[in-house]
């Protein structure tokens, strides 16, 4: 397992649950001094950064780039995979294939987050869920053609009426024609959702890819009332081997909630 700190370069998203703002150059000398593995990058868009100066950032500071996030489709431009009109749930796959793009050669997959959509009067819930799957597995194969898996992101009920438990989205995979999407498992939503954490964990098993690793109030672990070690076991039993991402509230400050963050990963994980 590596560690992992967030990057939000979106300026219309502040406020938002993203360790680090703006300043790319500053948050990636900080998480070289703080010995982070890697970074996860949520950029207005795949032009936001030329990939060539990226890399060159990225290797001075001897990081790696874990994932890259999407949302900004739905925070910039209203896109959203399970929208009314077939034209807007097509701009909405290009966005998100334009990302993949942007990822790929990094080894780095996609996040699908905000862009999955919710149902509505408009888009009953079964039509909501199946165009998900249906852009999910458009996705996942063009990720998988670019070497790299596709993240789902389950999102609490205030962000979203689709998926909003491990079981749910594992259950929405199964209706994905290709074995290339996988859950990203994040503890906020978790926390709001789930009955219990580390069962998720366990139940969603070598179904999950990405872990966003934040307490109940959604600032670094330690900050809230989350009780970390059944979890923390959870995921070691399931094998998992990917990134342990801080996706939190960079309170009281960006760089205490990384310090907090890497802390956390060092005490639960890096044992």
């Amino acid at each position: 397992m590596r560690s992992c700190v967030t990057i939000s370069l979106v300026s219309a998203a502040r406020g938002g649950p993203f360790v680090f703002w703006d300043d790319l150059d500053a948050a990636l000398t900080a998480a070289k001094e703080l010995e982070f593995d890697a970074v996860e990058l949520f950029l207005p868009s795949p032009t936001a950064i030329e990939p060539g100066e990226l890399r060159r950032k990225l290797e001075t500071h001897g990081l790696a780039l874990a994932a890259v996030g999407t949302g900004a489709g739905w925070v910039l431009n209203g896109l959203s995979l399970t929208a009314e009109s077939a034209d807007d749930r097509s701009d909405a796959i290009g966005f998100v294939r334009s990302m993949i793009d942007f990822g790929a050669p990094f080894g780095a997959p996609a996040i699908i987050g905000s862009m999955q959509g919710r149902a509505g009067d408009a888009v009953p819930h079964d039509l909501a869920l199946n165009y998900l799957a249906e852009s999910l597995s458009i996705l996942g194969l063009y990720a998988r053609q670019q070497n790299v898996p596709l993240f789902y992101e389950p999102l609490n009920r205030y962000e979203t009426n689709l998926v909003n438990t491990v079981d749910d989205g594992v259950a929405l995979l199964r209706e994905v024609s290709n074995k290339n999407v996988k859950l990203l498992a994040d503890w906020f939503h978790m926390n709001i959702e789930e009955v219990d954490l580390a069962a998720a964990i366990r139940s969603g098993g070598d179904a999950i890819g990405h872990i966003h690793f934040v307490d109940t109030n959604r600032r670094a672990v330690g900050s809230g009332h989350l009780e970390v070690k059944p979890i923390a076991d959870a995921v070691r039993d399931i094998g998992f081997d990917g990134y342990i991402s801080a996706e939190a509230l960079p309170l009281p400050d960006s760089h205490t909630a990384a310090k907090m963050t890497i802390a956390a990963f060092r005490k639960w994980f890096a044992a």
